[in-house]
């Protein structure tokens, strides 16, 4: 027996969201500041465990094929590549580039140019950075954000490599770093790079301690995302409020 059907109108514009192979964390912290009826939908980019400038560079190779993997018929509003360092490391036009040849966007953005984009609405020239990674890694970063007019003289990390084990880091631990930081003094906001460190549940807690915006990958992200597909997100802290 063959039934009819009735087709429904074309959904509202989805976003994208490509998550590196071992995050634990950012997918989840999304849906938690998106809209349940948000369109969200996820791919997976090979990349390796152990967070390297080496390891970083190597994820420009797959980038188009995991865009290549989103529905063909979703119509997308944005597209968000899921890692800080990385898009240091590749670059924010390439992405773009390697994303567009694989899905059809509006948007295309980045924590890096999410944060930049958020720095530039709350007015912020000058960031206390906290990162998971070693030295190494979060140099490309600050460099990035310097060539933009954003500098970090306050920098601290916790010196982890392992992907596996920056996702464990507990919140107190996050608060304690962000707070010493901040009493460096000199800076405009706080910043909590690497899109696998869980931070949602601590930034109102380390503004109320500073006084200062705290902004994270994940939450500038989203907001980026959120703005450009006109979708009314749950973003925690400063940068939720103005």
């Amino acid at each position: 027996m063959s039934y009819p059907y009735t087709s429904v109108p074309n959904l509202a514009p989805a976003l994208g969201l490509i998550v590196l192979q071992p995050d634990e964390t950012l997918e989840g912290e999304m849906r938690v500041m998106l809209p349940l009826e948000t369109a969200l939908y996820v791919s997976r980019v090979p990349s390796a465990d152990a967070v390297s400038s080496e390891t970083l560079a190597t994820m420009a190779l797959h980038l188009q094929g995991s865009a290549a993997l989103f529905p063909k018929a979703a119509q997308f509003a944005s597209i968000g590549y899921g890692c800080t360092s990385g898009s240091a490391e590749i670059g924010s036009d390439r992405i773009a580039g390697f994303i567009r040849g694989g899905a059809t966007t509006a948007h295309v953005t980045n924590p890096l140019s999410a944060l930049i984009a958020a720095c530039q609405h709350l007015g912020i020239a000058r960031l206390a950075l906290l990162s998971p990674y070693v030295a190494e890694v979060s140099a490309k970063l600050r460099d990035a954000l310097a060539a933009s007019g954003i500098e970090t003289p306050v920098f601290g990390s916790f010196d982890e490599a392992e992907e596996a084990k920056v996702v464990r880091i507990d919140g107190p631990s996050i608060i304690a770093a962000a707070t010493d930081l901040a009493h460096q003094g000199g800076v405009d906001a706080i910043f909590l790079s690497c899109t696998n460190l869980r931070t949602l549940s601590v930034i109102d807690a380390i503004e109320d301690v500073t006084g200062l915006p705290c902004l994270s990958s994940n939450q500038v992200l989203a907001w980026h995302m959120a703005n450009a597909a006109g979708i009314a997100a749950q973003i925690p802290g400063r940068l939720g409020q103005i």
